[in-house]
């Protein structure tokens, strides 16, 4: 076996192991870590977790194709808008639950700068996924992510998402300012933003 092929392996089973740890955690309700011992965030009572504006870090790259078969690169797209960014998957009972919260308030908050993009992961085909969107009326885009990769660009110990459902929102200015790992109430959702739509 070449040096190429056993680091290629490595590399494989290391991403393999990755995304098998957030299977393992899909659905899975509670249990959020937080505090900000040294992770620079910190998770209040309600599950959402906050970093201050001038200690936020920058959310990765996030692009390529849509379930709807597009190419999209939200840090272009949308740059200078908020980014509310929703990691769910089809199959996924708690994504289910707060899909209609997620429509209502990208419905409510379009007109002040506030772009909702999906992240649909674990679906083996984009079918299921579209009939998702098409049931709930979800009118943004989804990056199609069937195997994680786009999650794995999240740093360690960054507001990165740990679990199925998890929504992060990106600032204006392309950075990590909160998440939760949790199906979000209409109510959760609006809290989660309110302080961020107040930034100037």
């Amino acid at each position: 076996m070449s040096v190429r092929t056993s680091r290629s392996r490595a590399a494989l089973l290391s991403a393999g192991a990755a995304a098998l740890a957030l299977v393992l955690s899909a659905c899975a309700g509670g249990g959020i870590e937080g505090g900000s011992g040294g992770t620079g965030f910190i998770t209040g009572s309600d599950g959402i977790a906050t970093v201050e504006k001038g200690e936020r870090d920058d959310a990765p790259a996030l692009s390529g194709k849509t379930i709807d078969g597009d190419q999209l690169d939200v840090s272009s797209a949308y740059k200078g808008k908020i980014v509310v960014l929703n990691v769910w998957g089809s199959w996924c009972a708690p994504c289910r639950a707060e899909a209609p919260n997620l429509v209502k308030v990208s419905e409510d908050l379009a007109d002040q700068g506030v772009q909702f993009v999906g992240i649909n992961t674990r679906d083996t085909s984009t079918r299921p996924a579209l009939s998702f969107e098409e049931q709930y009326k979800v009118d943004y885009p989804s990056l199609y992510d069937p195997t994680g990769k786009l999650l794995l660009r999240f740093e360690k110990g960054s507001l990165n998402p740990q679990m199925i459902p998890s929504t992060l929102v990106i600032d204006r200015d392309g950075k990590l300012a909160a998440r939760t790992q949790q199906a979000l109430s209409e109510d959760k959702l609006r809290k989660m933003l309110k302080p961020i739509l107040a930034e100037k």
